[in-house]
């Protein structure tokens, strides 16, 4: 044999390896997960749940991704790939794709919410937080089964599976209980907005996911999302991604499956890699005059200003470069300029915590400089 045939040969047995230790580490972590889960304990559960969950996907795809001959280092590059590039390559890569658009949005939304665990805060109902451990074991068994031709059954302990005195048999329905909750907490005597927060935090990362967002909300956009739902917004318009998406289940015990599916006839686009602020995929909007709902003035009225201030408030936040808050639609021969809700919410907390006299004067001096530094319409020539 040839050296380089033993090199070759060398190659795909440390292949075949790594992709075997790789796929035995992202089992411990699911099994870890599931034990946290079914924990007596509360102490750290929600965090380390999602943590683990996401952990066993990540090293999950990594050993699929080796097992297909890909490559989970890039060139040049001494750390693996992250949790993001993994998914990309897996659902668009030619040679290693095996995700599902609905998969991808699955993943995306369980690694939200790890993200939230990880670098801020999260506060997820029981019944939430049953609803992605069980998707994300239906998610492994069905990547095991897909890719490696292997059942979850053979690594597992029969009883591994979340347990959960609260199981909801209609998701979408948890999510509309939650709401409801929200609408409950802000009411006028009531108007407990940290407890409001604290619950609209996972739904709107989870819809931020949908949508093909990395969205960590702040408070302030909370609170927006809060003030709408106070004034009786529905549900699908609030949350247009969830809105956008149903979770199916079959079976029961240790069979029972919950799979994250798009409602049909709602298309899913890939989101451009090296897109700021994006996840792999997301839900397409499809009436875009639904979601940019609002002409300058409309603004303007909304937040109480006048459309001269309304201007300035848009320049001094860049509304107009975010493709979630503006948008120039045309119609016909005509063009129009219309603005979302969530430039709506946006601009609502930048005037709260700034005060909308700050952003004019700021506005004011940018258009004197602006004009100080226009050229002569008269050439020195010509003059």
């Amino acid at each position: 044999m040839s050296p380089t045939s033993t090199d070759a040969g060398c190659r795909l047995v440390d292949v075949k390896k790594e992709a075997k230790l790789l796929k035995a580490k992202a089992t411990n972590s699911l099994v870890l997960a599931v034990e946290h889960f079914n924990s007596l304990s509360d102490t750290g559960r929600t965090d380390a749940v999602l943590m683990l969950l996401d952990h066993s996907f990540e090293m999950l795809l990594k050993a699929a991704i080796v097992h297909r001959g890909g490559r989970i280092r890039d060139p040049g590059n001494k750390n693996t790939i992250g949790f993001d590039a993994c998914v990309r390559r897996c659902f668009s890569d030619a040679r290693i794709s095996f995700l599902t658009e609905e998969q991808t949005l699955t993943l995306q939304t369980i690694n939200g919410l790890r993200d939230a665990a990880q670098h801020h805060l999260v506060e997820l109902s029981e019944a939430h937080l049953y609803l992605h451990a069980q998707s994300g074991i239906t998610l492994f068994r069905d990547l095991l089964r897909s890719v490696f031709d292997e059942e979850l059954s053979d690594s597992l302990p029969a009883r591994t599976l979340p347990i959960s005195t609260v199981a909801q048999l209609d998701p979408i329905a948890l999510f509309v209980d939650e709401v409801e909750e929200v609408k409950r907490l802000l009411q006028p005597h009531r108007r407990r907005i940290t407890e409001a927060t604290a619950r609209l935090r996972p739904l709107a990362i989870l819809d931020g996911t949908i949508r093909g967002e990395k969205l960590q909300p702040g408070d302030g956009y909370l609170r927006g999302l809060g003030r709408r739902i106070a004034a009786g917004e529905p549900f699908e318009v609030v949350f247009a991604g969830i809105s956008a998406v149903e979770f199916n289940t079959e079976g029961r015990g240790p069979s029972l499956t919950l799979r994250l599916a798009k409602k049909e006839g709602i298309p899913v686009h890939l989101v451009p890699e090296g897109t700021a602020g994006a996840a792999v995929v997301g839900v397409k909007r499809v009436n875009e005059l639904d979601f940019y709902n609002l002409g300058h003035n409309d603004l303007a009225a909304k937040l109480g200003i006048t459309p001269n201030k309304a201007t300035a408030a848009i320049w001094d936040q860049h509304i107009q470069e975010n493709d979630d808050f503006f948008r120039e639609i045309r119609i016909g021969s005509s063009r129009f300029k219309r603005y979302s809700a969530k430039a709506l919410e946006h601009l609502e907390a930048a005037i709260a915590v700034e005060g909308i006299e700050a952003i004019w004067k700021r506005y004011q001096a940018y258009r004197r400089q602006a004009t100080n530094k226009t050229p002569s319409l008269v050439s020195p020539s010509a003059a």
